[in-house]
């Protein structure tokens, strides 16, 4: 083997000292720096990234307790409409009942007046007709004129008792 061959193995060696100082020497002034820069690069927009993700979270965050707040104030205007339209149907619905209450009333006087007139003409004519038919009744039993006074007298007695 050629390598092992002890004449030519110093010339080897300074050989492979200079092409690893001159590799070295390579890496370290053009080759990782830029390396370095790639890396450095990478992590500024890595980092960018994270920033702009928690910002975007933070936004998303206060939007979404933005939209809970409206909801809720929605809720809440939603619920008193509603209660104050219930209120305003119910004062409505009350004030109807009222006056078709008083109204029913009133049909409901105006009606007991009318059944008292009436029973009281039916109850004037009862008793004519009570009178008539007694003293019809006297007159064909007797076979003479009843006293009229005297059946007005008989009825009155009877219509009291």
């Amino acid at each position: 083997m050629p390598q092992l061959d002890l004449t030519t193995y110093i010339p080897q060696l300074v050989w492979l000292t200079l092409v690893f100082g001159a590799l070295y020497v390579l890496m370290a002034r053009v080759a990782l720096p830029r390396i370095a820069s790639v890396i450095e690069g990478r992590h500024d927009r890595i980092a960018g990234d994270l920033q702009k993700a928690a910002e975007s979270k933070d936004q998303t965050d206060a939007a979404i307790a933005a939209y809970e707040k409206a909801l809720g104030e929605a809720r809440a205007k939603a619920h008193t409409i509603a209660q104050a339209t219930r209120d305003e149907l119910a004062a409505q619905t009350e004030a109807k009942r009222t006056a078709i209450e008083a109204e029913l009333n009133e049909k409901i006087a105006k009606a007991e007046a009318a059944i008292k007139a009436t029973k009281e003409t039916a109850l004037s004519n009862v008793r004519t007709v009570a009178v008539d038919v007694a003293g019809s009744i006297v007159s064909q039993l007797l076979g003479e004129e009843a006293d009229k006074a005297a059946t007005e007298r008989a009825v009155d007695a009877a219509l009291k008792g």
